[in-house]
């Protein structure tokens, strides 16, 4: 009775324990690591901080409004000479309204351009942090599916070299081979068994990391269902450095920065320059009883607008120091774009290369793969009619699984490629995932 009891929970716990794995193309796991990536929300949220902050500079150029309201209640006693006292209780209440308007005022005009500047730099670096996202993703897509084919082949191999054994230890019991073909064929076998666990561990790990990138388990990536490569659009290296020194976002940065810094410049040149400011106040006092000097009640309202002029005559040497301070992050920042040009372009040319050396090499484990498969026909049918020994089918068999393993990771790694290449010259968009995505199974 306990057990029929017992069964369906049982039952309810193994569906729990065992939830099914789904499949999901390249651009549907973006999208999940878009909104659960720790790194692409805190560039979000950085985006978000930057754009207020470039707000914030306006503050600079507008005008500052100030109330104050004071109130007090107070006591006096006053003992004369003959002697009578006096004793009196008063009241003082008042407002004041205070604005001001900068009207001349060089630091703060800086400070308004600097922030306008941060406006442009916060879509740039967000920019940045997609590409990444992007090319993190592809990563981690084509690699859990590396790791699946290496598996499948492996698990192949390991069926070829067990068909191998059983056919070794078949001749070897009735007088048609030595014992050396089992041992050989034996020894391939334990190995290929090692290397079965290690791709099953591998492939586990590569999983692990595409759940953790999207937040979700037992994420299948759909296959690679063309082995059609895409080629390079367009054929020349020269196209792709020019456009990547027009658009990249991290040139669009460090010209930025240099902009940045030139304000600064002025900034610090505005150190000697006078400044000049609107004012404008009113304010109303009501004294009930009087004040401490006097019992009588008064009212009164003040109104007062005039030019606050300051003029800087030393400091300290603190102005010049700053600006040689400014001059020197100025030729920094104009260095350090060079810098990044330069850097940029070797990049963007070394992943150009890249791509076309994984097309090469994919074209040639191609051919390699059609090669070892012949050569292994030729082997199992010279060692049927004894031309050839056990060692040189289990070779065989070897070079052909891993051509197998080699084509599959050249194919991976060429599509990824190209997508580093647009990250490389900061050309990368979603466009250019659904170009991949469209190879895929659906």
């Amino acid at each position: 009775m306990h057990a029929f009891r017992l069964a369906p929970l049982s039952l309810a716990l193994f569906a729990t324990l065992t939830v099914p794995a789904y499949a999901e193309n390249l651009l549907s796991i973006y999208e999940t690591a878009r909104g659960y990536d720790a790194t692409y929300q805190s560039a979000k949220s950085q985006f978000e901080a930057t754009m207020a902050l470039s707000e914030e500079a306006k503050a600079n150029i507008l005008p500052t409004v100030n109330l104050g309201v004071n109130g007090s209640n107070g006591q006096i006693n006053i003992i004369d000479s003959n002697p009578a006292q006096t004793n009196r209780n008063f009241t003082n209440q008042g407002a004041t309204i205070s604005a001001s308007q900068p009207l001349y005022r060089p630091v703060n005009l800086a400070l308004y351009e600097q922030g306008k500047k941060q406006a442009l730099l916060a879509p740039a670096a967000l920019l940045i942090a997609e590409q990444d996202l992007m090319i993190r993703t592809s990563q981690t897509y084509f690699d859990v599916l590396n790791a699946q084919d290496t598996l499948t082949f492996v698990q192949a191999q390991k069926s070829a070299v067990a068909e191998q054994l059983a056919s070794a230890k078949r001749n070897f019991e009735v007088g048609t081979a030595t014992i050396t073909d089992t041992r050989e064929a034996q020894a391939r076998y334990d190995l290929v068994i090692a290397q079965e666990i290690a791709a099953d561990n591998d492939l586990r790990v590569k999983r692990l990391a595409l759940d953790q990138l999207v937040g979700k388990s037992n994420v299948t990536p759909n296959p690679l269902a063309s082995t059609t490569l895409p080629v390079l659009i367009p054929a020349d290296v020269s196209p792709w450095i020019e456009q990547a020194l027009e658009t990249h976002p991290t040139l669009k940065q460090l010209k930025v920065a240099l902009e940045v810094a030139e304000l600064e410049v002025k900034k610090a040149q505005a150190g000697h320059k006078p400044t000049l400011d609107l004012t404008a106040s009113y304010g109303y006092s009501d004294n009930s009883n009087g004040t401490t000097t006097t019992a009588t009640t008064s009212k009164a309202t003040t109104g007062v607008i005039g030019l606050s002029f300051n003029l800087p005559l030393f400091g300290g040497f603190f102005a010049q120091n700053r600006i040689k301070e400014t001059l020197a992050l100025e030729n920094k920042a104009r260095t350090d774009l060079e810098a990044g040009q330069r850097n940029i372009s070797q990049a963007t040319r070394a992943a150009y290369f890249g791509v076309l050396s994984g097309l090469g090499q994919a074209n040639a484990l191609q051919a390699a793969e059609a090669s070892s498969q012949s050569a292994l026909d030729a082997n199992k049918l010279g060692y049927q009619v004894g031309v050839r020994i056990n060692i040189d089918v289990l070779n065989s068999q070897s070079q052909l699984f891993q051509t197998k393993r080699d084509l599959a990771k050249a194919r991976y790694d060429v599509l990824v490629g190209g997508l580093k290449l647009r990250q490389a010259n900061g050309t990368l968009k979603a466009e250019d995932l659904q170009s991949v995505n469209a190879l895929l199974s659906q």
